[in-house]
């Protein structure tokens, strides 16, 4: 009898347990397929058992970002990009970006700076604090400061989380968003898309420049060298080099940053010691 007692006692408290939570989900799925939704229908139950995998960009967390990044990484690694292995180089970008890091918006997000061997004047960022910088464009600049100067500009992007709300836009404009959120695969493809073919609206690249500059000048180095690399550029090239045929009103952009460096306080001089900066990058010459 008390055997019965006690089997009866944890029955309800199981029961218990599991109704109320499941009565839950019974409301939340009835009030989505009775709520009116423009567009396609959207089938709730795969996504509810896919709940782990569905993200919400509006309002992404940095481990959130940090995981996208690094899967939208793998991807870029496996089939879009080929590293330079080079010990030397690697270690100088990365030694360059953690300097850079250090002293910009976002401090504390990790960061994985990674050199891809390709003769294009280039470099670009993902989530979560994944930059990107060809030799090409490493080859071309004339000093530190120079290519410093890129690196803050894209890590200006990160701070202010650019790609995700481009990424956010896309899905919407595309209706592979749903009322739930995004798939993270899904995630994956547009991001990855979106970082190689950057098609960055002008508020952001002056967004990116406004962060970059700051994150260069508190770093030490001379903030004259994010101007001196795009007038460089512009001028010796006989077509927009990769690196700012992607970034609208670049002459714009070159005469707000020297609006900008005119009223800073003071101007660093770090970094342009163009000798020390081509025997650091030996390898590659």
């Amino acid at each position: 009898m008390a055997n019965r007692r006690t089997w009866l006692a944890n029955y309800h408290i199981w029961r218990r347990r599991w109704f109320y939570p499941l009565i839950s989900v019974i409301v939340a799925v009835s009030l989505c397929l009775t709520t009116p939704l423009p567009g396609r229908a959207i089938d709730l139950l795969p996504l509810l058992f896919r709940g782990a995998q569905i993200l919400q960009l509006s309002n992404i967390s940095d481990r959130q970002e940090v995981e996208l990044g690094q899967q939208m990484n793998q991807e870029l690694r496996a089939s879009e990009i080929k590293l330079y292995n080079n010990a030397e180089i690697n270690r100088y970008v990365v030694e360059i970006g953690r300097r850079i890091v250090a002293n910009s918006d976002r401090p504390n997000l990790p960061a994985t700076f990674q050199v891809v061997q390709g003769n294009q004047i280039n470099a670009f960022a993902t989530l979560g604090g994944f930059i990107y910088v060809y030799t090409g464009l490493i080859e071309t600049a004339e000093n530190e400061a120079e290519l410093a100067s890129v690196i803050a500009h894209e890590w200006g992007h990160i701070s202010g989380k650019h790609l995700i709300k481009q990424m956010r836009q896309k899905a919407l404009a595309s209706g592979v968003a749903s009322v739930t959120g995004l798939d993270r695969n899904t995630a994956v493809n547009i991001g990855v898309e979106l970082a190689l073919n950057r098609p960055r609206s002008r508020q952001d690249e002056y967004d990116a420049d406004r962060r970059g500059l700051r994150t260069l000048t508190r770093a030490g180095y001379a903030p004259s060298a994010m101007v001196t690399f795009m007038e460089k550029l512009l001028k010796t090239r006989g077509s927009v080099p990769t690196f700012l045929s992607t970034h609208p009103a670049t002459n714009d952009r070159i005469d707000a940053l020297q609006r900008a460096i005119n009223n800073l306080p003071s101007n660093g001089r770090d970094g342009l010691d163009n000798a020390a900066y081509r025997a650091k990058i030996r390898p590659l010459l």
